[in-house]
């Protein structure tokens, strides 16, 4: 068993200040990819416990806004470019909140959503794959014109297909593994730049 619950970025998380060790993975997404810009207008799907939330909040400024989202309650921030919203991505009053918190479209959409693994390997990977697409959907509700799309995900036999799902809405899709991901994990993201609706839609 290679999983250290303890390992050096849960540490340096601690020291820090960060809520989880999932913030240095962003931060090594947005040194190779510059997700985001000052003044940027943010959603973060599965924002619980908040590491992401912190780390996108630094990189828009105080002239962007963060809108982080989770079933599970997140306790309050003192940054003002945070904004917090507790409940189901896929419900249309949460979606009408999230559009409000902003005040425009989203200039760049994060999803570290990932469903309460049960073990058996069918299961975990129909609901990871059911948790990508409903963060693809809300993306393209929220995102403007060439915007973002970061999502994690596992390796699974029907990556082709939802692949080929994002490649509707983004000009260019590829895959990349953060260094901070833990070695055992079969997780990965997908980074989608320059969204547009397609043309039959």
């Amino acid at each position: 068993m290679n999983y250290k619950p303890h390992d050096v970025y849960y540490k340096k998380a601690k020291e820090e200040g960060y809520r989880s060790r999932a913030a240095y993975k962003l931060i090594e997404l947005q040194q190779r990819f510059r997700l985001m810009r000052p003044g940027d207008l943010v959603v973060d799907l599965g924002a619980a416990p908040g590491g992401w939330l912190q780390v996108a909040a630094k990189f828009v400024g105080f002239n962007g806004k963060v809108v982080g989202v989770d079933l599970q309650p997140i306790q309050a921030f003192r940054e003002r470019n945070i904004a917090l919203v507790h409940g189901d991505i896929m419900s249309d009053t949460i979606r009408r909140k999230i559009k409000e918190l902003l005040g425009g479209p989203a200039h760049c959409v994060l999803s570290d959503l990932a469903p309460q693994l049960s073990g058996i390997r069918d299961a975990d990977t129909a609901r990871c794959l059911e948790l990508n697409r409903m963060a693809l959907t809300v993306a393209t509700q929220l995102l403007e014109p060439g915007g973002i799309f970061l999502v994690k995900s596992f390796v699974n036999d029907e990556l082709h297909a939802f692949t080929a799902e994002i490649k509707k809405f983004f000009r260019s899709v590829q895959r990349t593994r953060p260094e901070a991901t833990r070695q055992a994990s079969s997780e990965f993201y997908f980074y989608a730049k320059d969204f547009h609706l397609p043309a039959d839609g």
